[in-house]
């Protein structure tokens, strides 16, 4: 008979009401997600939740409230990574499993104290369950990784990490990347004009009498148009890699930036005016301006050969970036543009895809592909796939499988890591 069944403990029926809230909690969490269409995110929840369940039953059956401490830190550390307060709360059934946690924790520590109770003994089986079931993830996940990052030949859809081989210097031609000044206009805010610039990476062997494929390539909140080549420069060397093996076309890549000096930068809510205002920088300023002085397939700088030659000109963002792609390119420029990558990132409504995309100006125009991806302890994720369905729903121009598809990563968090993989999935689909 367990200690934890002694009648007349207060300590142990906190216990037994905190467990309970434990686990409807964690059921709750999971059922939760299983309404957002996709397997990786009910498996990743429900793995959190089992792991917090273990252990609390350890705590409740051995009668030591500060194992819960496991849990509340866990919990507190996942719900810091998967949720983000200015723009989604969808865990934040997390916050409510720590406070149970820490509750337990303490309040159970000192009833013990106070009623001079003794800890019970320790209930090993159901930590023996917990460390199997880490260690096999664990080595799944190592495993999976390893393989993914030795993987050789052709490149091919990866959820687990980009092969070593592409993100590794090699004796291959190089690109250069530039700076290249333009002028626009504060179009957020008072119209007045202002000097932005964007990084430009030509490719190996790159000649103005030889046009090329163009990728503009966005940044998230807080970066800059560094962010993609320089900040991150194996974003650089993969483009190299690949180029030069042949395995994708030579392309330009420009990284802009939706900031305008200051401007917008007081709240969340005032950033927001970015990501429209975009679309108007975007068709007056920077595309005239860089292919006018970059060899691309616009035969004229208007917006008639943009259009006829939208077919090689492609944008991708990641976090606030891919919202950019949404709210202003792909709903804003979708006669210029033909190929879309949104990384971590979407936050945009089903009216507002409707208005635009079944617009009399764009309903008749093909859209080549369509490519999201996010990671599974992506606080962007939730959102992300119910935008995404609402998305396919409206237009029956997506039809996953064919030019569209949602990758989600295994262990990967609103970070580089996560989209420098998105990229690599993504250049394989364009041109």
């Amino acid at each position: 008979m367990f200690l934890s069944r002694e009648k007349g403990s207060t300590a142990q029926a906190l216990a037994g009401i905190c467990l309970c809230l434990l686990l409807f909690v964690g059921i709750c969490d999971v059922l939760r997600h299983c309404f957002l269409g996709a397997l990786q995110p009910v498996l990743t929840m429900l793995m959190i939740q089992v792991c917090f369940a273990l252990i609390a039953i350890t705590a409740y059956q051995s009668r030591q409230p500060w194992w819960m401490v496991l849990p509340c830190a866990g919990a507190i550390t996942m719900f810091v990574y998967m949720n983000n307060p200015a723009t989604t709360l969808y865990n934040s059934g997390l916050l409510v499993t720590a406070a149970i946690s820490g509750i337990w924790a303490v309040l159970g520590e000192a009833l013990m104290l106070v009623k001079k109770e003794k800890h019970g003994k320790l209930a090993v089986r159901y930590l023996m369950i917990l460390a199997a079931l880490l260690l096999a993830f664990l080595l799944f996940w190592g495993v999976s990784y390893l393989m993914a990052r030795n993987r050789s030949g052709a490149p091919q859809r990866e959820i687990w990490g980009v092969p070593a081989r592409w993100d590794t210097a090699s004796d291959v031609p190089e690109g250069t990347v530039e700076e290249f000044f333009y002028e626009t206009r504060a179009y957020a805010t008072d119209g007045r004009s202002v000097q932005k610039s964007a990084l430009v990476y030509l490719p190996a062997g790159y000649s103005p009498d030889k046009p090329c494929d163009i990728l503009y390539l966005m940044h998230g909140s807080g970066d800059d148009q560094y962010y993609w080549l320089r900040t991150h420069s194996y974003n650089k060397t993969m483009l190299d890699q690949l180029i030069a093996a042949g395995e994708i076309p030579p392309m330009i890549v420009v990284t802009p930036t939706f900031y305008t000096e200051d401007d917008c930068t007081e709240s969340v809510a005032a950033l927001e005016g970015l990501t429209y205002a975009f679309r108007e920088e975007l068709r007056n300023d920077l595309v005239p301006a860089v292919e006018t002085k970059y060899a691309t397939y616009a035969a004229t700088r208007d917006s008639e050969g943009f259009t006829e030659s939208r077919d090689h000109r492609a944008f991708a963002g990641l976090s606030r970036g891919a919202v950019t792609t949404y709210r202003s390119v792909l709903c804003g420029c979708l006669d210029w543009f033909s190929y879309f990558g949104t990384f971590s990132g979407s936050r945009t409504d089903k009216a507002y895809l409707t208005e635009h995309l079944l617009s009399e100006e764009f309903k008749g125009l093909t859209i080549n592909y369509l490519y999201a991806a996010s990671g599974n302890l992506d606080f962007a994720l939730p959102r992300q796939l119910t935008d995404y369905a609402e998305l396919l729903e409206i237009d029956s121009r997506l039809q996953k499988g064919e030019n569209t598809c949602f990758d989600i990563f295994p262990m990967r968090y609103h970070s580089m890591g996560n989209w420098h993989l998105a990229l690599y999935n993504f250049l394989q689909h364009v041109f």
